[in-house]
């Protein structure tokens, strides 16, 4: 069974309180249990993992090339704008790796139109709310088979 790999970024564990305008109130306990149902009619399996420490959320890209995973979802928050240690990280990875968002990233402030990842990501999806994860887990099985 195929494995693929959710990365939740930085402020993701205060989904459903922040910010709804922009986020909604869907929950990461929502997002995580939609991505379960939707890689269960798919027939792969998605683990997910959320932190706010940035040198942690590389250390789990790590173990995903050494576990092997078969493709990776990221949705690094903020991150996304900056961090060229995550994307480094990232770069590693030898599998097809999704970026995602929840609001769309082109249409709110300037510093949330660059993503330092976009060069090395299969993918980017962004402006559907949870449906971007739904999307984003399709795109990644699409990419992996």
């Amino acid at each position: 069974m195929k494995q693929f790999l959710m990365l939740h970024g930085i402020n993701h564990n205060m989904f459903g309180k922040r910010d709804p305008i922009q986020y909604g109130t869907v929950t990461l306990e929502d997002i995580d249990a939609r991505l379960r149902t939707l890689a269960d009619e798919l027939g792969v399996a998605v683990q997910s993992y959320q932190t706010n420490s940035e040198g942690d959320m590389c250390l789990r890209i790590h173990q995903a090339f050494t576990d092997d995973v078969d493709g990776v979802l990221i949705n690094a928050g903020a991150w996304t704008h900056y961090s060229y240690g995550i994307r480094d990280a990232l770069a590693i990875l030898t599998v097809p790796v999704i970026e995602i968002h929840m609001s769309n990233i082109h249409a709110r402030e300037a510093f949330r139109h660059k993503s330092v990842f976009a060069e090395i990501v299969k993918g980017q999806i962004c402006g559907f709310g949870i449906e971007s994860y739904l999307l984003g887990l399709r795109a990644a099985v699409s990419a992996a088979a």
